[in-house]
């Protein structure tokens, strides 16, 4: 299933407070999703796939970058960005030098 690539949203953080995982944790709360927590190590790559969900991911600490191969894009996140994956979107991750650490939901519930 192909979903048009432009539906991807981005949302940079604009908070002045630091985006820790309590605080974006209860965000997504306050927004009916439930959150979980993931981390890796520098330089881990996912393959590109896609899922039957959508799905919404922040980056608390370190850098991950999101390709999107049908519209040859990529996407950089620092800490406190957002970025909302429409299901059926293909999308691979890329960890940052430093690794990663990351709050994910999904939308319609799925995990």
């Amino acid at each position: 299933m192909r979903t048009n690539p432009t539906v991807i949203r981005l949302t940079r953080w604009q908070n002045s407070q630091h985006p820790s995982s309590s605080l974006i944790t209860r965000m997504m709360q306050k927004e009916g999703l439930r959150p979980y927590l993931w981390n890796n190590t520098p330089n881990q790559r996912y393959g590109v796939r896609s899922h039957g969900y959508a799905k919404v991911l922040y980056v608390v600490d370190g850098v991950l970058e999101i390709t999107l191969p049908d519209s040859n894009q990529r996407l950089n996140l620092r800490p406190g960005d957002r970025v909302e994956i429409p299901a059926g979107v293909r999308h691979g991750t890329i960890v940052g030098s430093k690794g990663a650490v990351c709050i994910e939901a999904a939308v319609n519930g799925a995990r």
